[in-house]
């Protein structure tokens, strides 16, 4: 049995940083060992919802500019399922959603980064999910439920984002977070310890400063992912909260 997870996937150096953040998804992937892995990433944005399908070795696809040369050198030759793919598929349809299948894309750095610090051996096959952005919260979460109880198959889900991400409002030589960020992610918990639901799906209007942590909403959605996927009978766990670059939340739960 595994929970479904919300992952801060952060900047693609934490591909190969040594910090704290690091270090914690080192001691998280020795704590689960699943049978396979289905991960939503926020750098894979789809009108229709799409599911990785093919039981090859991804390709590593390298999404980002300027990092530095050994960024590019970096393999992760995780394998797809299509057995997996076929499963949450179904699910999706039982559910009335709809879904295409995708036999070509590799693993984006919202995938590898994570899943390189968590399982360097990359011998746990892989699903990748694409995200609509602009679907409401009440319609993510119902995507993420269509996954509830896969962890009960040792499959782990994952909501690979970030709940404070506005590359505009960075502070590059800043080790504490801005107070602006931490409140937005207090909010966040408070409504999650609290249950209410209905708030969470309503931050745009009643979380403070939602405008400046998620000014759009790619990398937020993808914990309304996870949360669907999850127990919905508790309180989430927080698994790490740290931050980076005064407004770069490493914000990550337990569903």
């Amino acid at each position: 049995m595994v929970p479904a997870l919300f992952l801060a996937h952060g900047s693609p150096l934490l591909a190969i940083q040594d910090n704290e953040y690091a270090r914690f998804l080192t001691q998280l992937g020795a704590q689960y060992t699943p049978k396979a892995i289905v991960i939503f990433t926020a750098h894979w944005e789809q009108e229709t919802l799409t599911v990785s399908y093919h039981n090859d070795v991804y390709d590593t696809i390298y999404d980002f500019y300027g990092f530095p040369e050994e960024m590019y050198k970096i393999k992760y030759p995780a394998k797809g399922s299509t057995a997996v793919a076929d499963e949450v598929i179904a699910r999706f349809e039982q559910q009335g959603i709809p879904v295409q299948k995708d036999t070509a894309r590799g693993l984006d750095h919202g995938s590898w980064v994570l899943l390189r610090r968590m399982y360097p051996n990359a011998d746990i096959p892989v699903v990748q999910i694409s995200v609509h952005p602009f679907l409401p919260p009440d319609a993510q979460f119902k995507i993420g439920a269509a996954l509830q109880g896969l962890g009960a198959e040792d499959i782990l889900v994952i909501g690979s984002g970030v709940t404070v991400h506005n590359l505009r409002m960075i502070k590059w030589d800043q080790t504490e977070p801005e107070p602006w960020a931490v409140e937005f992610d207090d909010w966040l918990l408070a409504q999650f310890q609290a249950g209410d639901r209905d708030a969470l799906h309503r931050y745009e209007s009643l979380a403070p400063h939602a405008r400046f942590a998620v000014p759009r909403p790619e990398h937020f959605v993808p914990l309304f992912l996870a949360a669907g996927a999850g127990d919905h009978s508790s309180a989430p766990q927080v698994i790490h909260r740290s931050y980076e670059l005064g407004t770069l939340s490493y914000l990550s739960l337990a569903f």
